[in-house]
C-alpha cells in the first residue's frame, strides 16, 4: 500500500515540474543523454521519445524546451520541417533546439533563420552543451559557430523566408537577433555586461549571477559577437558608446573571453 502511495506522490510531483522533451531515435544515445541531463537539469522533468509522433503524451505538461535530433539531415529536409511544425503546433510556448551531426556555418545559420533557439552540433563538448541548454531555458539563444562576414549578418537580420506555424518559430528570430543598426542583448547578457564594466573576472561574475563559469564565458562570446568586438574590454566600450567607430578594430591586447 505504501508503495502505491509513494508512486502516486512521485507522479503527482513530476506533473508539477516544468518539462524538457528529448527526441532522439537512437536508444543508446537517448539513454546516455537522459542519464547526464537528469543530474544537470535539476528542477525539470525529462520526457524522452524516439519520434515526434509521441508528442501527444506530453500535451498536458508545461514543456519549456524541446530538443530534437536531426542527425545528418539538412534543416530544409521535408521530414525536419514536418517535425518542427509538429513541435510548434503541440508546444507553441516551448523553446526548440536542434542536435545535428553537421557543424557547418550554413546549417547553423539556417536554423537561426527558422527561429530555433539553440543549435547543438554533436561534436560539441558535453560541458558546453549543458551550458547551452541552460542558457536556452533561461530565455537566451545558443549557437557555438561564429557569424562571419557582413552577408551572414544581414541574412540573420532578415525575416524568416519560410515561416513555420506557432509563435515560437514565428517570433524566435525577432527575439534572437537585433534590429538593423542596433544591438539587442538578452536580459542576462545585459547583466553580464554590467559586471564586465565593473572589471569583474568570470569566476566572480558566475558567483554573483549564480551561473556556471562556462555559461558566463558563453554569454561573453555572444556579447563580443554582437558588438563586433575582439575582447571583453572592447565590447564594454562599444556598449557604453565610449569607443568611436573609427577605432572599431583597435585591440586592447586583452585575451578574450576569459
Amino acid at each position: 500500500m505504501d508503495d502505491i502511495v509513494n508512486s502516486v506522490e512521485r507522479l503527482h510531483g513530476s506533473l508539477q515540474l516544468p518539462a524538457v522533451v528529448i527526441i532522439e531515435p537512437l536508444t543508446l544515445t537517448r539513454t546516455c543523454i537522459l542519464s547526464i541531463l537528469r543530474k544537470e537539469l535539476v528542477g525539470f522533468d525529462l520526457i524522452d521519445m524516439a519520434t515526434t509522433d509521441s508528442l501527444d503524451c506530453a500535451s498536458a505538461r508545461d514543456v519549456r524546451l524541446v530538443a530534437l535530433s536531426i542527425a545528418d539531415k539538412s534543416i530544409i529536409d521535408p521530414s525536419v520541417e514536418y517535425d518542427l511544425m509538429l513541435v510548434a503546433d503541440c508546444h507553441p510556448n516551448a523553446s526548440i533546439t536542434l542536435w545535428s551531426n553537421r557543424d557547418d556555418e550554413a546549417t547553423a545559420l539556417e536554423a537561426m533563420n527558422l527561429g530555433i533557439r539553440g543549435f547543438f552540433p554533436t561534436s560539441l563538448p558535453i560541458e558546453l552543451a549543458i551550458a547551452g541548454l541552460r542558457l536556452v531555458l533561461a530565455g537566451g539563444v545558443y549557437r557555438p559557430l561564429p557569424i562571419v562576414g557582413p552577408h551572414a549578418m544581414s541574412r540573420l537580420e532578415q525575416p524568416c523566408p519560410r515561416g513555420l506555424p506557432g509563435p515560437q518559430l514565428a517570433n524566435g528570430l525577432a527575439k534572437a537577433v537585433a534590429d538593423r543598426g542596433t544591438i539587442d542583448f538578452t536580459p542576462r547578457e545585459q547583466q553580464v555586461l554590467a559586471e564586465l564594466e565593473l572589471g569583474l573576472p568570470n569566476k566572480l561574475i558566475a558567483a554573483k549571477l549564480k551561473l556556471s563559469e562556462n555559461t558566463v564565458k558563453m554569454h561573453i562570446q555572444h556579447i563580443m559577437r554582437k558588438c563586433a568586438a575582439r575582447n571583453r574590454t572592447e565590447a564594454v566600450l562599444r556598449w557604453s558608446g565610449r569607443l568611436p567607430a573609427r577605432n572599431r578594430h583597435s585591440d586592447t591586447g586583452e585575451p578574450s573571453p576569459s
